[in-house]
């Protein structure tokens, strides 16, 4: 079967290209999936630069474990194991999994989910990683209804996400994004939309209960004066610290003054990295889409074929949404 291999354990020119690989074996308690549609996101981009130095360093010595790139996907049921009891051959659905990025995958059922009806394959594969961090950073904001939440980067992947749950939480949402995404994060149901090429929402302005912070953009001196003094502050992912190993410092003092902060004030700072999440989560992102809450939002789609150059130009800056490379249409 073809794939969408990864050399290195990090984005760089070159990295990944399509590879001939066997078919995965499907043991008794897994389900093999014949992938329709995958998100184009790399196992490690996201990863703290240390993390990624480290990545690189090992790599002159061995390839990485995951040879496979991508997380998650959509598809069907080509065949399952004899101790599975959920899925049955024929039966669309959408996951995540490590080595995504491949016409076939195999993963334990509690993987899977089954797939919303009212969405396509390419919608159902940007849901898992996306939606598992969007609930993940609420769930530490402890978001409800009339709070106040500032979803910095709300036109991203994860961002449109965040947008749509902490609404349909009940919670009063400002997005920040550029002049040409106010559109759609107004469309994701934001109360407010904040141009940040005209206005910096950290200089007077309202206070959050909440801010969500997939950007990295302000220091956490300018993202604490946004906060109420009892707010949380959840910095998502790599939140935009520089990769370099050169500065891998940056990232890690920035997560440890954080720590070191919430000690001392009443305001709670979280650095969160998201590297999976469970079937109840993906049930509970079903549940969203199929009651009409939550939409994927798909910028782009590409043939895997054209899956390296796809990956390749998302490092150049992607703000809005996901891109999906789908593998059988």
């Amino acid at each position: 079967m073809k794939a969408l291999a990864q050399d290195r354990y990090v984005s760089a020119e070159g990295v990944v290209h399509i590879e001939d690989i066997e078919m995965p074996i499907v043991g008794d308690d897994e389900v093999l999936v014949r992938v329709r549609a995958a998100s184009a996101k790399m196992y490690g981009w996201d990863l703290p630069a240390i993390v990624q130095s480290i990545g690189r360093m090992t790599a002159r010595f061995r390839k990485p474990k995951v040879h496979v790139a991508g997380l998650d996907f959509a598809g069907e049921v080509e065949a399952v194991g004899k101790d599975v009891i959920r899925f049955r051959p024929g039966a669309a659905v959408f996951g995540w999994s490590k080595g995504a990025l491949a016409e076939y995958v195999s993963v334990t059922e509690d993987a899977l989910a089954v797939k919303p009806t009212n969405v396509s394959f390419a919608g159902a594969a940007t849901i898992a990683m996306a939606g598992f961090t969007a609930l993940q950073a609420l769930h530490n904001g402890q978001v409800g209804s009339g709070q106040h939440v500032l979803v910095v980067g709300a036109s991203g992947g994860v961002g449109t996400f965040a947008v749509q749950l902490a609404k349909a939480l009940g919670a009063d949402v400002t997005g920040v994004c550029s002049t040409k995404n106010l559109d759609l994060v107004r469309s994701l149901g934001a109360d407010h939309a904040i141009d940040y090429t005209k206005e910096d929402f950290t200089r007077g302005g309202p206070r959050y209960d909440l801010i969500l912070d997939m950007a990295g953009n302000h220091s956490l001196s300018d993202l604490r004066r946004a906060l109420r003094p009892d707010g949380t502050l959840v910095m998502v992912g790599q939140s935009g610290i520089p990769t370099s190993e050169q500065s891998w410092f940056m990232s890690l003092s920035r997560w440890l003054r954080a720590a070191v902060w919430s000690l001392f004030v009443d305001q709670r700072l979280v650095a969160l990295i998201q590297t999976g999440g469970s079937q109840e989560d993906l049930l509970a992102l079903k549940d969203f889409i199929e009651a009409g809450k939550l939409t994927p939002i798909v910028t782009a789609t590409y043939p895997l074929s054209e899956a390296p150059d796809a990956i390749e130009r998302l490092e150049e800056g992607h703000g809005r949404g996901r891109v999906v490379i789908e593998l059988s249409v």
